[in-house]
């Protein structure tokens, strides 16, 4: 008899659970306008929008929404193209994976059908170098290869496809060294990309020898890749006088300008970088857009004509970077109630071959190994690996996740070896609001609301009535067994680079009352250009069809920062702000000298301005305040305040301040397959005083499901050569319609940001995709009702073959 053929019908995984386990099938939805969606879906319930009325607050849909459904939204490799465009595709050593360049030859690419030139290291003018600021990124690998599929040389063609056929003949042989692959191989190597870094507060081991119990553990934790839907693209204008217009798939506009500046030997203001859009970003666009928007540049450059590349999605796996995996130990003392006394962490991260990101990566992963939770004393070292693998880079959470999944598993670990509800255990070590209120670098937490966020989802979820069910449910079930988790959330919000924290916007008001819009953020799906033309829309008191999006353009807004660290709204919705009310501050000294107002009582609301005895349209005022020759164009600056961090001395305010959340999540795993399913997960999130309560909701339900495939789906394998195996959809499972929750519950909390915000919102980007946590952690309490007592050795992602691996762990004892 065959495995399957012993688990009974009832228990087959895909049945439905009992409805006293709280699953509930999902019924499709009609379509409806998005402003019934929160009275009808009843998922924005707990967000009580506050004043002002207008555009801010109001579930607006995306800007290009429907051009995404419809095709019409356009992206680099959709951009028409000048007659006599040429085509770029980048080339690499089939067989190098780390050492020296033997021979390389490229005879036959240069005589390929189609070939115009090939670009080496020595068609470089300024310094062959496309990293973002510490160095070591060639664009051009020149004397030895780092890792499999950098890229030694690139062909310029006719065509696309000529170029992608003449880059494999290349010839090249290199002199392969033993590679490190994986965080083991690097620790046992020993080298490193950065130092070592650490916080110390109070003394870890007398608190340790103090404690009533020490609970110690390690586990692994995987990268992930960032698949976004667009591939690394960028487009290269020539112009005259030697200025270039590159249109780069970039978070980073400013950067790819500097970078191309410094390859080319030219100064910035002859490089011109536009981004209407990405296809997805999610970090992965950050630093890592630089090279090929460099190639590009070069190769027009080179060619005098427009030259274009975009990555085949197999070159784009292999060659760029991905979210660092970490093996990290974690020890903590703990009192007889299971209260944390002392905590010392080492995190070892996989960084790849050269810095990139690496510095604030890891950071953001030390300044996140707390999550919600005290540590009276504490510990937490961070060694930054290097390893014969590409560069591994920014990915939403920045380091954040990996810092948060090692937090809870320790939470987990210490709930289990005591026999206490894990819920219970984590409750008892938040943070406090006046007391046990200061984390391991010393910033005091102000605005802890993560009891309130807890407790509400606790209730709202009943958590209580389904741990005693799943309790009751394994306790009957052989081979199915469920897990439950409730994990909370702290995210810091601002970059951990102060400089880093700042943003331009430019705004015109025409004089038929139209409005033009651009500043330093860019558009990669996540809503930020919306966000911003709402507010923009809100200080002139406007619909929000007057106010145009344009492109993100480094001709006029200047020195701009990268969207990410989840601060896109947050600073270019000020600078914004900034920009239109010093535009709306001059039409009311003029409205009140020319209509005899008073100023303090004109009011723009709903397309008109409202004076003492007389209502007049707003593009009316814009006309006569264009004849009357008042300036109608501002730019906007924005900095945060009260960022002080210095990372030399380990001191000052890292982040403005922090977002919370909490999510629980229930899931039942097959024991004799691996086979896992996530039955129902409940979400509450803190957004401040939302902008767009859609976008907010759009963002927590990607977020979510984005982390919930980091942890469980998403595996990185590379061979014994250090090849990369999963560089296509056929071999890296993203998660899928099919892998969403069946029951999926999102909901805003109600909060207002203590600190001076725009229109007091909280960033969203980011922090949900740790929300996924309580997924990792629900099949870990799955996989621990096999033995209680006993911490599952459950590494990330739970893969059906890792669920296996553990589950095997517990019942052999091992």
């Amino acid at each position: 008899m065959s495995p399957s053929d012993q688990i009974p019908p009832e228990e087959t995984i895909s049945e439905t659970m009992p409805d006293e386990l709280g699953s509930q099938e999902i019924v499709a939805e009609e379509t409806m306008p998005l402003g019934a969606y929160a009275a009808d879906q009843g998922q924005f319930d707990t967000f009580l929008p506050s004043e002002p009325s207008g555009p801010v607050r109001h579930p607006l849909p995306h800007d290009s929404a429907h051009k995404h459904v419809t095709g019409g939204a356009a992206y680099i490799d959709d951009l028409p193209e000048p007659e006599g465009t040429l085509h770029i595709a980048p080339g690499y050593s089939k067989d190098g994976v780390a050492g020296m360049i033997m021979n390389m030859d490229l005879r036959e690419v240069r005589r390929a059908k189609g070939v115009i030139h090939v670009l080496t290291a020595y068609d470089v003018p300024g310094e062959n170098d496309c990293s973002a600021s510490i160095g070591g990124d060639p664009v051009f690998a020149d004397g030895r290869v780092e890792f499999h599929g950098q890229v030694v040389f690139a062909v310029i063609a006719d065509t696309h496809l000529n170029a992608r056929k003449a880059a494999k003949l290349a010839s090249i042989s290199v002199i392969n060294e033993s590679p490190a692959i994986t965080v083991a191989e690097a620790m046992e190597q020993g080298d490193v990309v950065l130092d070592d870094y650490e916080f110390l507060r109070g003394d870890p081991e007398s608190a340790f020898a103090g404690s009533a119990n020490v609970v110690a553990g390690m586990m692994n934790i995987g990268g992930q890749e960032h698949f976004y839907l667009e591939t690394q693209a960028a487009m290269a204008h020539p112009g005259e006088d030697g200025d270039i217009l590159v249109q780069s798939s970039t978070q980073h506009p400013s950067e790819i300008q500097h970078v191309i500046a410094r390859v080319l030997g030219e100064p910035m203001a002859k490089v011109t970088v536009e981004v209407r859009r990405m296809g997805g970003g999610f970090g992965g666009k950050e630093s890592q857009a630089n090279q090929w928007a460099c190639i590009a540049a070069l190769a027009a450059r080179k060619t005098g004509r427009t030259c274009k590349i975009r990555l085949d999605r197999d070159d784009d796996m292999i060659m760029t970077g991905k979210r660092h995996d970490f093996r990290v130990y974690y020890k903590a003392g703990i009192d007889e109630h299971g209260v944390i006394q002392a905590f010392d962490t080492d995190q070892f991260a996989r960084c790849g071959y050269s810095a990139d990101l690496s510095l604030g990566v890891c950071d953001r992963t030390m300044f996140h190994a707390d999550n919600a939770y005290y540590y009276p004393a504490v510990h937490i070292r961070s060694h930054r690996l290097k390893s014969n693998t590409c560069s591994n880079t920014a990915f939403r959470g920045f380091g954040g996740p990996q810092g948060i999944v090692a937090a809870e598993r320790a939470m987990d670990a210490i709930a289990i070896e005591m026999g206490i509800d894990p819920l219970e255990i984590r409750k008892r070590n938040f943070y406090g609001k006046k007391t046990r209120n200061i984390t391991p670098y010393g910033m005091t937490i102000e605005d802890n609301i993560i009891a309130e966020v807890v407790g509400k989802l606790e209730a709202d979820a009943e958590y209580g009535a389904r741990r005693r069910a799943i309790a009751e449910f394994n306790a009957r079930s052989g081979i199915l067994k469920k897990g439950l988790s409730l994990v909370p959330l702290k995210f810091g919000i601002s970059f951990t680079l102060p400089h880093l924290n700042q943003a331009g916007a430019l705004v015109h008001v025409y004089n038929d009352g139209s409005v033009h819009l651009n500043h330093g953020g860019t558009e990669m799906g996540q809503g930020l250009f919306i966000k911003v033309a709402q507010v923009v829309a809100q200080v002139f008191g406007i619909s929000i069809d007057r106010v145009k999006i344009t492109a993100t353009h480094t001709g006029k807004v200047p020195n701009t920062s990268p969207t990410a660290a989840s601060s896109g709204s947050d600073l270019n919705g000020m600078a914004a702000q900034i920009a239109a009310q010093t535009i709306k501050d001059r039409m009311i000294e003029f409205a009140a000298e020319y209509y005899e107002a008073d100023p303090d009582r004109i009011e723009f609301r709903d397309d008109m301005v409202f004076l003492d005895n007389k209502t007049i349209a707003f593009d009316q005022l814009a006309k006569e305040a264009y004849l009357a020759r008042v300036a109608l164009s501002s730019t906007g600056f924005y900095a945060t305040p009260k960022i002080t961090w210095n990372r030399d001395e380990a001191t000052g305010r890292p982040f403005y301040y922090f977002v919370y959340g909490a999510a629980c999540a229930e899931v039942t795993i097959d024991t004799m397959t691996g086979e896992m399913i996530v039955d129902r997960v409940d979400i509450l999130h803190d957004v401040g005083q939302s902008i767009n309560p859609a976008i907010d909701i759009g963002q927590i339900e990607g977020g979510f499901i984005q982390g919930m495939g980091w942890l469980t789906t998403e595996e990185l394998v590379w061979n014994a050569e250090g090849r990369l195996m999963t560089h296509a959809p056929s071999t890296y499972k993203i998660p899928t319609a099919s892998d969403l929750p069946k029951d999926f519950r999102v909901t805003l909390y109600a909060s207002e940001n203590t600190e001076k915000t725009v229109y007091r919102s909280k960033a969203v980007g980011e922090p949900p995709l740790m929300l996924a946590t309580c997924v990792f952690s629900a099949i870990t309490d799955a996989v621990a009702s096999l033995s209680p007592g006993r911490v599952p050795a459950l590494d990330a992602p739970a893969t059906p073959e890792a669920i296996i691996r553990a589950v095997h762990g517990m019942k052999s004892g091992a």
